[in-house]
C-alpha cells in the first residue's frame, strides 16, 4: 500500500495548481463523465425554468417510444392548428404538412421548434398536457429529482422547472440510453421545405468551436435567461455541463468555452490502478491461505486537479481479518481516493482469488494463534 501512495504522489507532482471557476451564471454543473465527478456545482439542485433545454426530456421520450416500437423515423404525423400556431422558435410546419418523425426530431434538435414539440407530443399522447404529465413521471424514474413538467417545449408555465443537475443527468441518459440518435446533437444546419431560409442553424455556440463539443440543447426565456446544456469530448474524456441565467447569447456561449476550457486544462485523467492489479493484501481468517489479494474490476481511474498531492489521500477499507471461505469477485471493501475539490472517488474492493475453508486442522491451528495474540494483547506485551 505504501507502494501504491507513493506512485499516486509522483503522478500529482508533475501537476500545476488548479484554479477554481467562478461562473456569472446563476446555476451551474459541471461533471466529468468517465470519472463520475462533479466538477463544479453552483446553485445545482435548485429547481429553475429551464426553457427550451427542457426539450431534451421531449426529446428522450421520442427516442424511448423509437427503441420500443411505437414510433419509426419514417412515420408521419399531422400538424394540429395548437401547433402551427405555437409562437417562439419554431421549425415552421403548418396544418397541410405530413413531416416525418426524422424531421420533427431535427426541428427540435437545430431549430428548437416549439411547433415540431407539440406535434410529436400530440403524436404519442393525444395531446400535449398529457404528454406533460408522461415527462414528469419518466423523470423521476430516472432519478431527475427537480423536474416537473406542464408542456413539451419549456414555454413559460407556473410549476414548469428543473434543476441544473437534473438537466445535467438527462443529458447523460440521452448520451448513454441513445447513441444511435446522438449524433443529431452536433447537426449545424437543418432545412425544412425551404419555408423559412434563414431558419436552418444550431443555436447551440459551441458546435462552431474546435473544442470537441458534440451537444446539446440551448434555452432562452426572458424568466430564465441564457442557458445551455453542453458536452465535449477531449482525448477520451466527456465533460457535461449545465448553466442557466446568463444575461446574453453572447454570455452564454463565452461562459460555456470558458468552462470547457477549464475543465479540460485544469483536471487531468489518471489510471491509478490497472484492471487486474493488486492494491493491498488481506489477512485471513480460517482460510487454506492467509492472505488474499484485493483488486478492483476496472481498475481505478480518477480525475485530478494539478497541483494538489500534499491534499490526496488513498485509502483501502475493509474488516480484517476476512473469514473464509473467499470466492474470486467476492467484494471484501472499497478503496477511497479523495480529491481536493471533487467528491471521493469509491471503487469496490474485490477478492482477486478463491480462499477456500481451511480443514479441521487448520482450523484448529488458526483458532490457537488467535487465543495466543489476544492474550499477548490482554497482557500487554
Amino acid at each position: 500500500m505504501r507502494a501504491f501512495l507513493l506512485r499516486l504522489i509522483a503522478l500529482l507532482s508533475l501537476a500545476a495548481p488548479v484554479q477554481a471557476f467562478e461562473t456569472t451564471a446563476t446555476s451551474a454543473w459541471v461533471y466529468d463523465v468517465n470519472t463520475s465527478t462533479v466538477l463544479m456545482a453552483k446553485n445545482a439542485d435548485v429547481p429553475i425554468p429551464p426553457a427550451s433545454m427542457s426539450k431534451l426530456m421531449t426529446l428522450y421520450m421520442v427516442f424511448e417510444a423509437l427503441e420500443n416500437g411505437r414510433l419509426k423515423l419514417t412515420d408521419t404525423l399531422p400538424v394540429s392548428t395548437k401547433a402551427w400556431q405555437m409562437g417562439g422558435s419554431k421549425m415552421f410546419v403548418e396544418p397541410r404538412d405530413t413531416p416525418t418523425v426524422e424531421q420533427l426530431i431535427k426541428g427540435v434538435i437545430v431549430l428548437s421548434g416549439n411547433d415540431a414539440c407539440v406535434v410529436l407530443a400530440e403524436g404519442l399522447a393525444g395531446t400535449e398536457e398529457a404528454f406533460a404529465r408522461q415527462m414528469t413521471e419518466r423523470a423521476k424514474t430516472l432519478g431527475l429529482k427537480h423536474s416537473v413538467f406542464k408542456n413539451s417545449t419549456g414555454w413559460p408555465a407556473e410549476g414548469h422547472v428543473m434543476s441544473a443537475e437534473d438537466l445535467g443527468m438527462l443529458a447523460m441518459h440521452l448520451i448513454h440510453d441513445f447513441p444511435q440518435y446522438y449524433d443529431d446533437f452536433s447537426i449545424t444546419e437543418f432545412r425544412y421545405m425551404d419555408r423559412v431560409p434563414s431558419n436552418r442553424f444550431n443555436r447551440n455556440p459551441l458546435l462552431r468551436l474546435d473544442i470537441g463539443a458534440d451537444g446539446l440543447k440551448t434555452g432562452h426565456t426572458q424568466e430564465a435567461g441564457y442557458g445551455l446544456v453542453g458536452s465535449a469530448v477531449q482525448g477520451g474524456r466527456r465533460v457535461i455541463f449545465v448553466i442557466s441565467g446568463l444575461a446574453s447569447d453572447t454570455a452564454r456561449a463565452e461562459e460555456s468555452e470558458r468552462i470547457v476550457n477549464w475543465a479540460f486544462r485544469q483536471f487531468s485523467m489518471e489510471t491509478l490502478v490497472p484492471a487486474g492489479e493488486t492494491v493491498v493484501e488481506a489477512p485471513v481468517w480460517l482460510g487454506t491461505r492467509s492472505r488474499v489479494g484485493l483488486t478492483t474490476k476496472d481498475g481505478v481511474n480518477v480525475l485530478l486537479p494539478a497541483g494538489s498531492r500534499d491534499q490526496v489521500k488513498v485509502e483501502a477499507v475493509f474488516e480484517s481479518p476476512i473469514p473464509a471461505p473467499i470466492a474470486k469477485g467476492d467484494q471484501i471493501g472499497r478503496l477511497v481516493v479523495s480529491v481536493p475539490g471533487t467528491q471521493d472517488a469509491i471503487t469496490p474492493l474485490l477478492a482477486s482469488e478463491d480462499v477456500p475453508e481451511a480443514g479441521f486442522a487448520g482450523r484448529m491451528k488458526g483458532a490457537v494463534m488467535r487465543l495466543g495474540h489476544k492474550a499477548v494483547e490482554a497482557a500487554g506485551l
